[in-house]
């Protein structure tokens, strides 16, 4: 298949100090069963734009786009379709039309929630982007901080003996 026909979102939410959770909706028709949203490709629309509406529609979610994730082929009602799915922040709620039960789930309990194989890809793959992306910020935020107690430090020093330091480089 040369181009997707459904489009799908891996939500995720950063927690205080916590792992990243993911979001999940139970399967349209099928209680206990549960996958990412996700949905057909409408003439004249894009596979984000499907994924975000889709995102809304069954879970009430706002979500800001990061990047393209991956590509997956299933059989669904016995034809071949292809769905794009997009890793995605969660920007806050929204109003669902569907009546489905939502659950917000860390890494393992996702992975473990889902029954599909390539599911759980997609959420490896998005679970690494967004596991290296806290990481970097982690890094930051104690590169600034390092920064701002060295120049407190600085601060303490006399006055000439910051002079000289500086002369030295």
């Amino acid at each position: 298949m040369s181009r997707s026909t459904h489009a799908g979102a891996v939500v995720f939410r950063l927690t205080r100090g916590g792992p990243p959770r993911y979001l999940l909706v139970e399967a349209n028709g099928n209680r206990g069963r549960w996958v990412f949203p996700k949905g057909h490709i409408e003439d004249g629309e894009t596979a984000v734009d499907t994924a975000l509406r889709e995102l809304t529609e069954e879970a009430g979610v706002r979500a800001r786009a990061i990047r393209k994730l991956r590509r997956v082929g299933q059989r669904q009602e016995g034809k071949r379709i292809s769905i794009t799915y997009f890793l995605m922040a969660y920007a806050g709620r929204g109003r669902p039309l569907d009546k489905r039960r939502t659950r917000w789930l860390g890494f393992d309990e996702a992975l473990e929630a889902l029954d599909l194989e390539k599911s759980r890809r997609v959420l490896r793959s998005a679970d690494r982007l967004v596991t290296r992306s806290a990481g970097r910020r982690i890094r930051r935020a104690a590169a600034r901080i390092a920064r701002k107690l060295a120049r407190k430090v600085l601060a303490l020093l006399p006055r000439s003996r910051r002079v000289r330091r500086r002369s030295r480089r």
